[in-house]
């Protein structure tokens, strides 16, 4: 329960219509939650606006209703409050609702199209080993000290992340370390948020079914940057071009991490293997369980941020070789007869290229790699030949499979994919659009010495087919296939 008036202090209202000296109970942006005394903010969705609800919550007798456009038709003992954005104020309601939980952590968010999860989750991870209590909010799980809370999004709505955070802050966590999608940026979930710090990873194509162009896909992950306070840091990696335009209007301390160039966090690949990489930070070797040059970044990053949050030099480069990578990322399994699988989450062109790229890199010229990788029904139809392409000219062998197809039929998707792939690549292709069959045949046909990629779903323990998520796990079919050898 908190008094209204104390709530409006927190937004920038355009007009107040009625008595703000009330209770409210409760604070809902689901009109279907909606209580008597409670508060409802009619957000614009992308599906469907909750100003069209006004009318059913108003018959509920709800305290308070925070909306853009006010209704025809003013019912008697509620109270009006229209404000320039909703999305802002409910992101604003939120934190004050639960008492400003971030800014009783140390909150640092992590954006980027690749390396979100893992950077976040190895700051997490960093946090702990550091002997402090943290907390998580990421793709694959989010985490309250020790203790799993189920992930549905990458970014939550500010509801349920506020409370999250409230629930870090009560169980005693000094840190918290998330991940900041592009939707929650554009979409202001995190607005209300104190960050003390913001990470950059790279930027390349995705998400253009919701952005629908690069730039404004670009433009949605600076709006993160443009919220950062003065005191915060602001990590960017100097070797991505986007990188600088991020920060172009921050008023955070900018700092930068790079493999190729002078950096304040400088990384450089002595010595890389499908187990692990010898890597240098700022002139200092450390051996570390993570292979591949993308790895090599977001582990400089990992370096550069536990640093600037506050972690001793030192320790942090102790503790980098007790970190080990995440659930669906490069993650590698071996059989006796000498085929190695690799389940990655790539699911992006660039995503692809850094992956098979680091693959061919430890393999040689020689080595034999097959990819089996899909596409995501109801997203982004553009990459799907990027994504065959770039996966055909970096493997000796393809298999074109489903991936989520959602609503869409995978004959449809797969069929895009192969527009990608010129005469003498679809000759070297397989077509296998049951996931659980291509994997098997990528196996039990590959040669010793052979590398299987299995690309797209990663941590993923589900297959999304007309609208129903089946369980499917891609780490738990390359055992079974591995196994068979």
């Amino acid at each position: 329960m908190d008094k209204l008036s104390r709530l409006l202090k927190e937004i920038k209202t355009l007009e107040v219509i009625g008595d703000t000296d009330k209770n409210i109970v409760s604070l809902e942006s689901d009109s279907r939650k909606a209580t008597k005394e409670g508060m409802f903010v009619a957000v614009r969705g992308v599906t469907t606006d909750g100003h069209k609800y006004i009318p059913v919550v108003a018959s509920n007798h709800v305290g308070a209703i925070v909306c853009e456009e006010l209704p025809a038709s003013l019912q008697k003992g509620i109270t009006y409050i229209r404000v320039a954005d909703s999305s802002v104020a409910l992101g604003q309601l939120a934190s004050a609702w639960h008492d400003h939980p971030s800014s009783k952590l140390k909150l640092v968010g992590v954006t980027g199209t690749n390396g979100k999860t893992t950077t976040a989750t190895l700051l997490y991870e960093m946090a702990r080993l550091e002997g402090y209590k943290a907390g998580l909010l990421s793709t694959v799980c989010n985490y309250i000290e020790g203790r799993a809370v189920p992930a549905t999004h990458t970014t939550p709505d500010p509801l349920t992340l506020n409370a999250l955070l409230a629930e870090m802050a009560e169980a005693g966590c000094d840190y918290a370390f998330m991940e900041v999608s592009s939707h929650a940026a554009e979409q202001h979930r995190i607005a209300g948020l104190t960050f003390a710090g913001g990470v950059f990873s790279n930027l390349t194509r995705d998400h253009l079914d919701y952005h629908h162009t690069v730039d404004n896909y670009m433009r949605a992950k600076k709006k993160f940057f443009d919220m950062l306070p003065p005191e915060a840091f602001a990590l960017i990696n100097a070797d991505d071009k986007s990188g600088r335009f991020m920060v172009q209007n921050t008023k955070a301390r900018v700092l930068t991490y790079s493999l190729r160039t002078d950096a304040d966090f400088r990384g450089r690949i002595v010595e890389t293997r499908l187990d692990g990489t010898l890597l240098q930070l700022n002139g200092k070797d450390v051996e570390v369980l993570f292979t591949g040059r993308f790895n090599a970044y977001n582990l400089t990053a990992v370096y550069g941020a536990s640093v600037l949050t506050g972690f001793d030099p030192g320790e942090v480069l102790v503790n980098m070789s007790r970190l080990v990578p995440v659930a669906g990322r490069f993650q590698t399994f071996r059989s006796p007869k000498g085929v190695t699988a690799i389940v990655d989450y790539a699911h992006t062109p660039d995503a692809l290229v850094n992956v098979l790229d680091t693959i061919r890199e430890i393999v040689g010229p020689d080595g034999r790699i097959t990819t089996v990788v899909g596409a995501g029904g109801d997203r982004d139809h553009g990459k799907r030949p990027q994504m065959a392409q770039e996966s055909a000219c970096r493997s000796d062998r393809l298999v074109l499979t489903a991936d989520n197809p959602r609503s869409e039929d995978p004959a449809a998707i797969i069929a895009d994919m192969k527009a990608g792939l010129s005469e003498s690549e679809l000759r070297r292709t397989l077509v296998i659009a049951d996931r659980r069959e291509a994997i098997r045949t990528a196996i039990l046909t590959a040669s010793e010495g052979e590398v299987v990629l299995v690309a797209g779903k990663g941590h993923e323990t589900y297959q999304e087919t007309n609208g129903v998520r089946h369980h499917f796990d891609d780490r738990e079919e390359v055992r079974d296939a591995l196994a068979q050898l």
